[in-house]
């Protein structure tokens, strides 16, 4: 996982590379039927046909799928919560916060968030590796308040799944060397722990063994890279032994491709690094990486 940047955005951005932005008239467009359709689940819920509710979502999931391509972008093709391509199967759009119904630590369900159903911001880009097992699964810490459609408080709501549009979620999970998610070395506070867990099982981090084996390929090809590039510092000598240079240039050059956000699992590229065992050296890979 990767953080996404996803706060004010919108599809009418020009900065986002590959995406052709959407005209002003366009996003209201989609917009105007948000809000019509939401009024119309408003008045469907409000006199109890939530099956008939339920069912407008459902017809109408094309509209969400509108943004996919512009999610898509956000993340340069990798879902959000695996920052895999391919390796997560056939994309999705999936709502963060459940629409229909939501499931609670025991699996017993309460109603999901259908007023979101055609809201944006509770969209994120995932393969359907991650989204298929998590489904309409959103537990609460149990002190949390849960929001509700006549009381809102969603941003008042501490969740039990990571997501990947918080920076400080993102920060929290972490890989090893056998290709593996886990949470950041030195995580002490037991919420914390849970939630990197349970988002681990939930979003199929390492149950689905592509996963974890194409995370080792990256893994190794940066510790390679890594020592070759401290191989050929150790041996160049400015005016004597020139030659390393070139390869020093190469290998930092790699190390900087690795780490990008375009490229597939880069954080996987960045863990190798901040969990090398020299600090000093570590510090130096951290700014090539920048």
């Amino acid at each position: 996982m990767r953080w996404i940047d996803f706060e004010g955005k919108t599809p009418m951005d020009d900065d986002i590379p590959g995406w052709t932005p959407w005209s002003g008239h366009e996003w209201t467009a989609w917009l105007d039927e948000s809000d019509r359709l939401t009024t119309e689940l408003e008045r469907l819920n409000a006199t109890g046909l939530i099956a008939e509710r339920n069912q407008l979502i459902d017809d109408h999931s094309d509209h969400w799928g509108k943004l996919k391509p512009w999610l898509s972008a956000l993340s340069h093709g990798k879902c959000w919560f695996t920052e895999a391509k391919d390796l997560a199967s056939h994309m999705d759009v999936e709502h963060f916060r459940p629409k229909k119904e939501a499931k609670n630590w025991d699996d017993a369900t309460r109603d999901g968030y259908w007023w979101r159903a055609f809201d944006y911001t509770n969209y994120r880009f995932a393969g359907n590796v991650p989204n298929r097992k998590k489904g309409g699964w959103f537990p609460l810490h149990p002190q949390s308040p849960c929001s509700l459609h006549d009381a809102r408080c969603d941003e008042s709501e501490d969740y039990g799944l990571l997501d990947p549009i918080e920076q400080t979620d993102a920060d929290l999970l972490a890989f090893d060397d056998s290709g593996d998610a886990i949470p950041i070395p030195g995580t002490v506070d037991p919420w914390q722990l849970q939630r990197v867990k349970v988002s681990i099982d939930k979003y199929k981090l390492n149950e689905h063994d592509a996963l974890p084996g194409e995370r080792r390929v990256i893994w190794k090809a940066m510790d390679r890279t890594i020592r070759a590039y401290f191989k050929a510092k150790n041996a160049y000598r400015p005016g004597i032994n020139q030659a390393p240079r070139k390869t020093m240039k190469e290998k930092a050059l790699k190390i900087r491709e690795m780490t990008q956000k375009n490229a597939e699992l880069s954080s996987v590229a960045l863990w190798r690094i901040r969990l090398w065992p020299n600090a000093k050296e570590a510090s130096e890979l951290l700014r090539l990486a920048a």
